[in-house]
């Protein structure tokens, strides 16, 4: 696999199945954001582990800013706790799954791009407006910013495995068009 990867951000999303009153949750907790007229959504922060957490009158979460899922998972019951700690009903049971990994890395060489965009399909590279290759892949469906520098972005990862695939079957494409 590539050298130096790291995630930097897991999103998941996580449903209460509990009605939640985000007015109520606005008026009594400092780290909440409310304005309705702009966003339907309430944004909850979390401090540890630094995290952002948008609250839906539906139940439904949504967790970014954190490295694992763990740490999501954690930020998820951290704000749970402080919602019941001023009187909100909330079920414990809830359902939680990654909706994308965000992640950076380096195929350990510089690479042509232009050599990409004619060589492999999927790929898109307007260099006047982004300094990259856009290129998707459909199995893991994953999407990769490609630099000259041979640094990457992968983002719609929905697990570590999914992640580390991706990136193979990347530098297996690059390879194979002799690129990398």
């Amino acid at each position: 696999m590539a050298k130096d990867t790291k995630i930097t951000n897991c999103v998941v999303s996580c449903d209460t199945h509990s009605k939640i009153v985000l007015e109520q949750l606005a008026a009594k907790l400092s780290d909440a954001e409310y304005a309705p007229e702009s966003f339907p959504g309430l944004v909850y922060r979390v401090e540890k582990p630094k995290a952002s957490v948008l609250v839906f009158s539906t139940g439904k979460l949504i967790c970014s800013g954190t490295k694992s899922l763990e740490e999501a998972k954690t930020a998820v019951k951290t704000a749970l706790k402080s919602f019941k700690k001023i009187g909100m009903k909330i079920s414990d049971r809830l359902n939680t799954e990654v909706v994308n990994i965000v992640a950076s890395s380096d195929l350990g060489s510089s690479i042509e791009l232009n050599n990409i965009i004619f060589n492999l399909d999927n790929c898109e590279y307007e260099p006047e407006q982004f300094p990259g290759v856009v290129h998707r892949i459909a199995t893991p469906k994953t999407v990769f910013l490609i630099f000259s520098s041979g640094k990457i972005v992968i983002t719609g990862a929905k697990s570590v495995k999914h992640l580390e695939d991706g990136i193979k079957v990347l530098e297996k494409e690059l390879r194979d068009i002799k690129v990398l």
